[in-house]
């Protein structure tokens, strides 16, 4: 294992994630996209790539308001505009911003880094309030500063009422999220090293899950002990954990609920969450108390799918090669691509759970990127089940090395895991490879005329692997 893992402390006696460098080295990459591209400067409302250019944060509960702001000029350092308390919080704590500043105020302060600012809402202050215009007036004078005045501005996203009056401004703005995404497309080492850390939280979530799972519990429930988990480790952010069980497998929902776990049920988990900003997409899929023969077969599919992508990764590969290897829509019950479009699939990960590259039949085929040593992605894969309502799913993080990849997801996956408690029965242990309907697990229920299976604990040949709860 070449990727190590460390506490989250920090250390005298080990040289472990280095903070400063990190910042660094993401600033560095950014201005060396700025300058390779036309652009005069980047101007951002995304929360990601805020933080990528400032190492500034000011906590989850605003990500989707798009209150903030950052410029980074050619030739120049970042400038942010925050929550007024906010950017004064940044002017102390955050000395890797330049306070050097612009020319002072008409009040002679001296301009700073972080500045106070604020965007339009979403829209909720009234438009006639002139906060657009403030907005395009503060990013303008910047741009004046550096002598950019002239040069366009690549914006990642933004609300109409600020285009339009960067427009008035006569700023022209243009699509600047690809000179963002093409920056975070590899990771640095220290950003490498806090993705695993992310993993690593998430093992243990699954852990307690496995431990937790059994008929009875719900959906939501799952939701919370996962959450509670990877906040009592250290989490910054749970973005989000799809538990999806029984016949809520197929189709995919995307969202959990609050069904009532069955014996005999699968269940699959996605957890999302973010360690230091740097975040997980990472599935795993449970049979609650036994297995059908039809949930089994479509896991080890599943299972089949993932290991042959896996497999290829490495440097010069592209997108491409790795999607030509799973299955068309058509395959396993979809009209088109589109129709299926994220059951199979892979997308990087960093500050956001969906960045380059991006896997997909949809559009990997016809439009590949080659892997790079650096690059961080999930990979996904589903099969629906023969049974007409389970399903498998499985996604494994991996990073790609200087001669091939490194998966970073540890939870045990090369088999379906069996959770909730073991029964015993007068002949023994209950077998764990089964039907959830007792008169489907005998000989007439089968249909045939061979024996009853004799009871057996795990059925470890059959691929079903047995534990859980007490």
């Amino acid at each position: 294992m070449a990727i190590h893992t460390y506490g989250p402390n920090a250390v005298d006696w080990e040289q472990r994630i280095d903070l400063d460098r990190l910042r660094k080295e993401r600033l560095a990459r950014l201005k060396a996209k700025l300058d390779a591209s036309s652009l005069g400067a980047l101007l951002s409302f995304d929360f990601g790539n805020i933080r990528y250019m400032t190492a500034t944060h000011i906590g989850t509960w605003a990500m989707d308001k798009l209150i903030r702001f950052a410029l980074l000029p050619r030739g120049g350092e970042p400038v942010e505009w925050d929550f007024g308390s906010a950017a004064r919080h940044h002017q102390i704590y955050n000395p890797w911003l330049d306070h050097t500043g612009g020319p002072p105020t008409a009040e002679g302060a001296r301009q700073t880094g972080a500045r106070a600012g604020i965007s339009t809402l979403r829209g909720a202050f009234h438009p006639d309030a002139g906060i657009a215009a403030d907005v395009a007036a503060k990013v303008a004078q910047v741009l004046h500063e550096h002598g950019l005045a002239g040069e366009p501005v690549g914006v990642d996203v933004a609300e109409m009422p600020i285009l339009a009056a960067l427009a008035d401004a006569g700023i022209t703005t243009v699509d600047g999220q690809q000179v963002f995404l093409e920056a975070r497309r590899t990771k640095t080492a220290d950003e490498i090293a806090l993705l695993t850390q992310a993993c690593s939280m998430v093992d243990a979530a699954y852990q307690e899950l496995y431990e937790f799972l059994k008929p009875g519990v719900r959906e939501n429930e799952c939701v919370g002990l996962v959450s509670k988990v990877l906040y009592d480790l250290g989490s910054e952010y749970v973005e989000g954990v799809n538990a999806i069980s029984g016949e809520r497998c197929s189709p995919h929902p995307h969202v959990y609920s609050d069904r009532l776990i069955r014996p005999g049920d699968p269940a699959f988990f996605d957890i999302l969450h973010s360690h230091m900003g740097y975040r997980t997409c990472y599935y795993r899929t449970f049979a609650v108390g036994s297995a059908s023969r039809a949930q089994r077969d479509a896991y080890v599919r599943c299972r089949e799918y993932m290991d042959s992508a896996i497999a290829m990764v490495k440097p010069g590969v592209t997108t491409g090669d790795i999607v030509a290897l799973w299955p068309r829509a058509t395959e396993f019950g979809f009209p088109d691509e589109m129709a299926a479009f994220a059951l199979q699939y892979g997308h990087g990960v960093g500050l956001s759970i969906w960045e380059k590259p991006i896997f997909s039949r949809l559009v990997s085929l016809d439009h590949p990127e080659p892997l790079e040593e650096g690059m961080v992605f999930a990979l996904e894969t589903y099969w629906p089940a023969s049974d007409g309502w389970s399903a498998a799913r499985i996604e494994e993080e991996v990073v790609v090395t200087a001669d091939g990849h490194e998966v970073i997801t540890k939870f045990p996956a090369e088999e379906l895991l069996v959770a909730g408690r073991k029964y015993w029965t007068a002949g023994g242990a209950l077998d764990t490879l089964r039907e959830s309907q007792s008169n489907l697990n005998t000989a007439a229920g089968r249909g045939d005329d061979r024996p009853n299976p004799p009871a057996a604990a795990g059925r470890g040949d059959e691929g079903v692997r047995a534990g859980g709860g007490a």
